[in-house]
């Protein structure tokens, strides 16, 4: 039986996935075996030894000490791409919001007074402040062609908009979706001398913290639109509200309000809801859950963001998994203690990632405490599984 910990709600959909003969979940779990969360603060928590497993229902993982757990040789999941068509329609809605003047318009009708026909007139005076832009006659930028940035750039492409795309790393995956109508910028000064409009879709890293600043904002063209669905911090907000200020740039989009930006005329803020609707919050459950599962179970790495992938279909009921520092003969310490124990490997597998690697191996016959208790003595092994088959 494994142990799960929920330090949020987790969508019912994601949890069925988990059978309960087979696990037992709850927020007030003991020694979990795994831990489910979505938005929880766990720099501060104190983590069991117990656990093996943390999955993330969503993208970003700035809220897990994922350093913390690499060193212990626990593997942080997240979901990515099971929020991008939520993220995408409010980046357009954004967009159009913007272009359109739409925030204003709403606020301005709001505090029309009057009776149908003193409306009628304010609303017919008032409507000249108002008048927008259609998006077919601009040109956005895309930052970022993951699996959020491919989808809105393949959606502004179809709404008529000029689309030019960064990302130095794409993956094989996102260039195979990207529409070929997409033009590459060959760097972030070049996107932004080019576009209207900007969004975002990269995570928060030193690399890309301000990357949206007050120098690149000079590089756009006058009446820019700045859209920041992605994380707070990767746009300098004092530097594009200076550009609003400044008569340069036209709205600011924004999903992190602060108070700087809540005040602002020119600034469409959002209370963080790229990703809430209902479809995403089960989709990002039910992919994490099942990632959580498989490696509990077998010990298979899908959508990990701190260990490498590994998938080996199982040839025998004695598996062990090993994570260790990606040094140099860590697999052959490991088979030739194998090897003294008296074990044959049926298979193995050895992935690794950075500062880190995996090992799957089968065994064809039970393995000793002993045996595991050496492995683990091994320096530079951070932690060491054996999962038996289940019936």
């Amino acid at each position: 039986m494994h142990k799960i910990l929920t330090l949020n709600n987790i969508s019912p959909l994601g949890l069925q996935r988990l059978p309960r003969e087979q696990y037992e979940i709850g927020s007030e779990i003991s020694d979990p075996d795994g831990i489910l969360l979505r938005s929880f603060k766990m720099h501060d928590m104190e983590i069991p030894e117990s656990v093996a497993a943390i999955g993330r229902a969503g993208a970003g993982v700035n809220n897990i000490p994922v350093e913390a757990m690499t060193s212990r040789g626990v593997p942080v999941f997240n979901a990515p791409g099971a929020n991008a068509n939520a993220v995408k329609e409010l980046v357009l809605a954004g967009l159009l919001m913007a272009s359109r003047n739409i925030h204003g318009a709403m606020r301005f009708a709001a505090d029309v007074e009057g009776d149908d026909a003193a409306i009628s007139v304010a609303v017919e005076a008032g409507k000249k402040n108002f008048v927008g832009s259609e998006l077919p006659s601009k040109t956005l930028g895309v930052i970022g062609l993951g699996a959020i940035g491919v989808r809105v750039a393949n959606a502004a492409l179809s709404l008529g908009m000029k689309v030019v795309g960064y990302d130095p790393l794409i993956s094989v995956q996102s260039a195979w979706q990207l529409s070929s109508g997409v033009e590459k910028a060959v760097s972030l000064d070049h996107l932004f001398s080019q576009c209207d409009a900007i969004t975002v879709h990269v995570p928060l890293i030193d690399a890309t913290r301000g990357i949206v600043n007050a120098e690149r904002l000079k590089m756009m063209p006058k009446g820019g639109i700045i859209v920041n669905l992605a994380r707070g911090g990767i746009c300098d907000d004092a530097a594009v509200l200076a550009s609003l200020d400044s008569g340069h740039s036209h709205c600011y989009v924004a999903d992190f309000p602060t108070a700087a930006l809540l005040k602002h005329p020119k600034v469409l803020a959002f209370p963080h809801l790229g990703a809430s609707t209902n479809e995403a919050e089960e989709n990002c459950a039910m992919m994490v859950a099942d990632s959580v599962r498989e490696f509990l179970e077998d010990g298979t790495v899908t959508n990990s963001v701190n260990f490498p992938e590994a998938h080996m279909p199982r040839t025998s009921g004695h598996r062990i998994t090993i994570a260790n520092a990606n040094v140099p003969n860590m697999v052959g310490q490991i088979s030739t203690l194998l090897a003294n124990a008296g074990q044959n490997i049926a298979d193995l597998l050895n992935k690794s990632r950075g500062d880190i690697a995996y090992t799957i191996v089968d065994l064809d016959a039970e393995i000793s405490d002993e045996t595991i208790a050496a492995i683990r003595s091994i320096k530079g092994v951070l932690s060491v599984r054996h999962l038996r088959a289940t019936a």
